[in-house]
């Protein structure tokens, strides 16, 4: 237990650092004009990144908390499972979702 906990820690920010990747490859799978592709696939990771900072990030000047910080995790995590499932990758959509869920599951049992 003593080495699962922090390995979850770090799930999930590997997993919170994902939904940029993800938000990005959304973008640039777009069926669009290169211009649009380039907004999208770095305009989509820069608005979720300060998102992040502002409301997420454990020295946010907004910090959420409780219910509030629930739904905007889900909200987070939800949007790179989104985004990859809109690129047509349903089945790294599905993964993602299902190791977000099961992450943060331990992580509130855990008390993390």
């Amino acid at each position: 237990m003593k080495l699962l906990k922090p390995l979850n820690l770090l799930l999930i920010f590997l997993l919170e650092v994902a939904v940029l990747g993800a938000a990005g490859y959304w973008g640039f799978a777009r069926d669009a004009g290169w211009p649009l592709r380039i907004l999208l696939g770095i305009g989509a990771p820069v608005v979720l990144a300060v998102l992040w900072a502002l409301f997420g990030a454990p020295d946010a000047k907004r910090k959420t908390h409780g219910t509030v910080r629930v739904l905007f995790e889900l909200a987070w995590f939800g949007s790179g499972a989104a985004a990859l499932a809109v690129a047509g990758r349903t089945g790294a959509a599905l993964v993602f979702a299902a190791v977000a869920v099961v992450s943060k599951a331990l992580a509130v049992i855990w008390r993390q």
